[in-house]
């Protein structure tokens, strides 16, 4: 488990304003340059850090794993090039120091990827399961995601709401809590909040998600997961998120799609084992309102705009 989340205070590049959505169709270059002047695509990924996630992720590390079981072997020679083919990084192993590249076009052509599988979900009236590890910036991205598949007639599902769980952070072992906002999952630190809900809000300027964590665990989608088998439900038709909501719920054999920064290879390898339908290759930590054209594209490409 990680601190709790909170928007970073990157701010859109310049030209950002300028790529305003007016209104109409949303279009992919309008798209594309939204992304590179927000900063969640373009030069925004350091080399170090892929590079050095690679090898951990290579070495079987379980923070960099999220929940997977790879089924095949991948050193880190292969999961550079990897990367390279799905998130636009340098392919160069020379290539050490410096800034990395997500391109914009590998992630509007994820996202158009994406919106076919909610559509197709959409069309089926499917069961869906949605949860995120960053709930600052991305909260907003998914909430809207559900609120339009319940909109087309999907559930959405909230199981396990309120279970507490004991996991190691940096600063040793706490208790967290599985809560949902805006039918997203999101886990809270635990500090005998009181059961009247009264954490989840506060007065005016208050934080929106009080101790809401930044989480890679895979723990919360088991939790969710074994508490609809344990009600007598079937698994989701579809799980949505990031970190170990997507690989836990692949490990397990569940459908799932998700966003990724270029240095969680896991989604990447989850992808390209068949495991993981889409893996959409974006900066996961730009401010929430970067995120809005982006959210608005895929709605549309869904045909579920909002």
């Amino acid at each position: 488990m990680r601190r709790p989340d909170r928007p970073t205070a990157v701010r859109p590049g310049p030209g950002a304003a300028r790529s305003c959505h007016t209104g109409g169709v949303i279009g992919a270059d309008e798209l594309a340059a939204h992304l590179t002047a927000c900063r969640i695509a373009g030069p925004v990924a350091r080399r170090e850090r892929v590079l050095r996630h690679c090898a951990r992720f290579a070495h079987g590390d379980p923070e960099l794993l999220l929940g997977l079981d790879p089924e095949h072997r991948w050193p880190a020679g292969r999961l550079l090039a990897l990367l390279a083919a799905r998130c636009g990084v340098s392919p160069d192993p020379a290539y050490r120091h410096g800034p990395d590249t997500l391109d914009p076009e590998l992630t509007v052509r994820a996202l158009d990827a994406l919106a076919a599988v909610l559509a197709a979900t959409a069309a089926a009236g499917g069961t869906v399961l949605t949860g995120t590890g960053h709930p600052g910036p991305l909260l907003g991205f998914y909430a809207a995601i559900a609120l339009a598949l319940r909109e087309a007639g999907c559930v959405v599902r909230t199981p396990a709401c309120g279970s507490v769980f004991q996991a190691h952070a940096p600063e040793g072992a706490r208790r967290y809590i599985l809560d949902f906002e805006r039918r997203v999952g999101v886990v809270r630190v635990y500090e005998e909040m009181p059961a009247n809900g009264a954490h989840h809000s506060g007065g005016p300027g208050a934080d929106p998600l009080p101790g809401a964590v930044h989480t890679h665990s895979p723990q919360p989608v088991r939790i969710a997961l074994a508490a609809l088998a344990a009600a007598g439900h079937a698994r989701p038709d579809l799980v949505i998120g990031d970190h170990g909501w997507v690989c836990g719920a692949a490990r397990l054999g569940v459908a799932a799609v998700g966003l990724a920064d270029a240095d969680d290879p896991a989604l990447f390898v989850a992808e390209a084992e068949g495991r993981v339908a889409v893996a959409v290759p974006l900066d996961d930590g730009a401010r929430p309102e970067c995120y809005g054209l982006l959210t608005a594209y895929v709605l549309q490409q869904a045909g579920m705009s909002q």
